[in-house]
């Protein structure tokens, strides 16, 4: 994973959420600045923090910055792909499962 861009993955992960900065400083105990230097990569999260921010988005820790080991990769898309379709109505649940089978 390039940390990089580890700042834009939390500021398009905050936005997919309508979240504000100001809304996950909140929930994280920080400060809307701080969020703000982490989206523009001025600092870096803490482990903790990126914990909470992951559990806040609803994803696993490496889906969120990157495979930490090749044998956890299905485990990580299984529960990022679970952690989206638990929000779905039944009614897109049912398009995905028809969209799924095409693909089969």
């Amino acid at each position: 994973m390039n940390y990089e861009s580890l700042g834009g993955k939390i500021k398009e992960l905050r936005i997919s959420m309508d979240l504000t900065q100001a809304q996950v400083a909140e929930a994280l105990n920080v400060t809307p600045g701080y969020i703000s230097n982490v989206e523009n990569n001025r600092t870096a999260m803490s482990l903790r923090i990126l914990i909470y921010y992951a559990k806040l988005m609803n994803i696993t820790l490496d889906s969120l910055v990157g495979r930490v080991e090749p044998e956890y990769e299905n485990t990580a898309l299984d529960n990022e792909l679970i952690g989206l379709i638990k929000h779905m109505s039944d009614e897109n649940k049912l398009k995905l499962i028809n969209t799924i089978k095409i693909w089969k």
